[in-house]
């Protein structure tokens, strides 16, 4: 999978481990990443590519806030967990 700005990924490595991030930039071998409470928009945090695993899942960042973010987030993530734990 390619890292586009948008995609939503799971952390695999670091303080913010197996938490879902959006991508919101890329610059070579580097992903900027929100998720709209501990790392906002105005200040992403910059993670190796390696380190992420990509969902299938990419959103609109045009007009995106902090807010709309932490939702969207929540909801794939309870989306997620739902689908999780019904396919053992």
């Amino acid at each position: 999978m390619e890292a586009v700005n948008g995609r939503i990924v799971r952390v695999i490595a670091g303080h913010d481990r197996n938490l879902f991030m959006v991508i919101t930039a890329v610059e070579g071998d580097f992903a900027f990443l929100c998720d709209g409470k501990s790392r906002k928009l105005a200040k992403p945090k910059k993670k190796r590519l390696k380190h992420l695993r990509f969902t299938n899942t990419v959103i609109d960042t045009a007009d995106l806030t902090d807010k709309k973010l932490r939702r969207v987030i929540g909801e794939f993530a309870g989306n997620t967990r739902k689908t999780e734990t019904e396919n053992p």
